[in-house]
């Protein structure tokens, strides 16, 4: 049922995405930058991110059958892998992971454009984003109606993106310390619990078969 779709795809990419949880990364991945510059570098990673991921939920199914991929195993696969990342942001700290993959992306590779990286890729179009789009997408089944909306919850997840950095100095402060640890906790519970549904599915899907 498209209800049911459209919940599931929008709940599923805020938890994986986490737009409050990008604010302080966004902060600190732009200290000394004035208001016009950190706008410009906003809507620039939220675009990169966008095409990224449309890109993922129109050619992401083909790329599976391609590779002689059944859908049940990518699920069960998948739904591994996002609980893995559901337990780091329960147990091993969300925020503090993600600050530290982008300050390591920074001092290795001395990007230039932190708009495309790592803003776009691999904090807000990562791993665990690309992994349930997939998902997402085979659940459409090709269906137009479905990966048309699948699309339209990926414009609204980065238009939360865009707003949560044009707001991060406010969120940070409004948050503080606590509210983030308590965000990213009970996003990963979230997130844990769509991942064991995710691997259900699949399971359910081969008994079938």
């Amino acid at each position: 049922m498209l209800p049911d779709f459209i919940i599931s795809a929008l709940v599923t990419l805020i938890v994986t995405v986490d737009p409050p949880g990008l604010a302080p990364i966004f902060l600190s991945l732009t200290p000394g930058m004035s208001a016009a510059s950190r706008r410009k570098v906003a809507v620039r990673a939220v675009l990169i991110a966008f095409v990224i991921m449309t890109a993922t939920a129109l050619g992401g199914a083909p790329l599976i059958n391609a590779l002689g991929i059944t859908l049940p195993a990518f699920r069960i696969a998948g739904g591994l892998l996002l609980f893995t990342i559901a337990y780091q942001m329960v147990f091993g700290g969300g925020p503090e992971r993600k600050a530290e993959t982008a300050e390591k992306a920074i001092t290795e590779d001395h990007i230039r454009n932190i708009a495309a990286f790592p803003l776009g890729i691999p904090l807000m179009a990562g791993p665990g984003a690309i992994t349930a789009i997939l998902l997402l997408s085979g659940r459409a089944q090709g269906d137009p109606i479905k990966v048309t909306i699948l699309i339209g919850v990926i414009a609204l997840v980065v238009l939360a993106c865009l707003i949560s950095f044009l707001l991060a100095t406010r969120i940070a402060r409004l948050l503080g310390v606590t509210g983030n640890i308590v965000l990213t906790r009970l996003l990963g519970v979230i997130l844990a619990a769509m991942a064991v549904q995710f691997v259900i599915d699949g399971v359910k899907a081969i008994m079938a078969g």
